[in-house]
């Protein structure tokens, strides 16, 4: 009897840990109908961001990114964005996207003709001060053994 209470207790505690992924939580509707539209990424900002450079997803230098244009296609979930400084690489891609109650915002950059199952890596931000004409998207980086935020402004074309 007492092995069966210990099993029981241990199994319960182990679905008790299991953590939630970003993708597994329910969208937040209302916040992706807000961002429905044409979009331009103004300003890239971090702490020390005179003195060191930051890859954004892995494409270029965060400053790249300023300029860029975004579009979201909030009942589908899909979008595109380019860069546009001529500084820079070019590079333009299609993506899939969704905000998670929990204010995440989930994005996977898509080469042409391929499909969101198909891609495994993704970028899992955090929403933050939205409004009808502007949002940031805040990712954690590390910087000097500190976690500090990368914020990415967004406005409204």
């Amino acid at each position: 009897m007492k092995k069966i209470v210990l099993l029981f207790v241990l199994a319960v505690s182990i679905a008790s840990c299991k953590s939630t992924s970003a993708t597994n939580t329910k969208t937040d509707t209302k916040a992706q109908v807000a961002i429905k539209g044409n979009w331009v990424l103004s300003s890239v900002t971090y702490p020390g961001s005179e003195y060191i450079r930051v890859l954004s997803f892995q494409i270029a230098d965060s400053k790249c990114f300023e300029g860029s244009t975004w579009k979201f296609i909030s009942n589908n979930n899909k979008g595109d964005m380019a860069l546009t400084d001529p500084n820079c690489p070019s590079f333009s891609s299609p993506f899939t996207w969704f905000v998670n109650k929990d204010g995440q915002f989930v994005l996977k950059l898509l080469n042409a003709g391929e499909k969101a199952k198909k891609v495994r890596d993704g970028y899992v931000l955090t929403l933050a001060n939205q409004t009808e004409t502007s949002f940031q998207l805040l990712d954690k980086i590390e910087v000097g053994g500190k976690m500090t935020n990368v914020v990415y402004q967004f406005n409204k074309n």
